[in-house]
């Protein structure tokens, strides 16, 4: 008989151990199973320490997220009454492959506007370019949220860019300080990476299209967890107590549902000087990797539509997402 992740999770503490005997008498298993279902949630990322000769506890507390708790966030005096109303679909999955691959399946099959899926852990998470996105169990937020637009995909230019400023709002509401946006997709503090965006579109080019907007924000990083480069987390860039996860994603449902109608009303325009007040890469030297090689030079910021500016010697250069990946020279 083996026992449910969330609950052996939910019977640990932080401020106290708890022996091997009594979680193996509270689940009615033996000591051996509950060794080794720590031993797998370990392996996963869950933040269990082992004290010798006593037993078990938690480095962090864990809070499972959960959908009623974000809705009860959102009834909260400072959200709009009208954003729970329209938030009716939240899903939460313990495990799933990838939020944005769940949301870009159900959108196929008619998910309705502003679908929202959550999960504790994702076993193929994706980034930008097809890297994958580190997922521990409990330690983050995994987010995707699925938007329609009845103009086409054309329209969508700088969509990712503009949900960055509604990211880092929200965040900035949850206690965060110095916060930038590194063209085009990572929300950085002094040069590590914070969280990050995946925008992926569909439907028709002329329209109707839909969004599936993958956010992933570092809330606790393990302390030997492997990036494969410089991040922080919510934990270590709060002035006060790291906040809760599931108040994380009321705060980022509502500046984002925010952010998302003025983009389909106004495009990136009403982002432009937002996103300015946060680039991250404006007067630095960037190399700007392109099909044909490495270009070295100054980052000038972005046009109209949210394209990369970077100055060469005497010449300007506009790049596109999709063509370029950036690192600061």
């Amino acid at each position: 008989m083996s026992i449910e992740p969330a609950a052996l999770l939910s019977a640990l503490r932080i401020d106290r151990t708890v022996s091997g005997s009594d979680l193996a008498a509270r689940f009615g298993v033996t000591r051996a199973a509950v060794w080794k279902q720590i031993r797998g949630l370990r392996t996963l990322g869950a933040s269990v320490e082992a004290v010798a000769g006593r037993g078990y506890r938690l480095a962090w507390p864990f809070e499972a997220l959960d959908a009623d708790a974000v809705r009860a966030q959102l009834d909260r005096a400072e959200f709009d009454p009208a954003l729970r109303k329209r938030l009716r679909n939240i899903a939460v999955h313990w495990q799933i492959d990838s939020t944005n691959s769940e949301l870009l399946r159900t959108a196929a099959d008619g998910a309705p506007d502003l679908s929202i899926c959550l999960a504790e852990m994702q076993n193929a998470g994706r980034g930008r370019r097809g890297r994958s996105w580190l997922s521990p169990l409990g330690a983050n937020v995994y987010f995707s949220l699925l938007k329609r637009f009845e103009s086409g995909m054309g329209a969508l230019s700088g969509l990712s860019l503009a949900v960055g400023v509604a990211l880092t709002e929200a965040l900035e509401d949850c206690g965060a300080a110095g916060i930038g946006l590194k063209w085009p997709n990572d929300v950085v503090v002094e040069g590590r990476k914070l969280a990050g965006i995946l925008v992926e579109a569909g439907g028709e080019f002329l329209g109707p299209c839909f969004a599936v907007i993958g956010i992933g924000i570092n809330l606790r990083l393990p302390e030997n967890v492997e990036t494969g480069q410089p991040a922080t987390d919510l934990a270590r860039i709060c002035a006060t107590a790291v906040p809760s996860r599931n108040r994380v994603v009321a705060r980022l449902l509502a500046h984002l549902v925010d952010a998302l109608d003025s983009f389909g009303g106004g495009g990136f325009a009403p982002f432009a000087a937002r996103y300015a007040a946060r680039d991250a890469l404006a007067g630095k030297r960037v190399r700007v990797q392109v099909a044909g090689g490495a270009r070295d030079g100054i980052a000038m910021g972005v046009d109209a539509r949210g394209a990369l500016r970077v100055r060469h010697g005497a010449a300007l250069a506009v790049y596109d997402s999709v063509d370029v990946s950036v690192r600061a020279a």
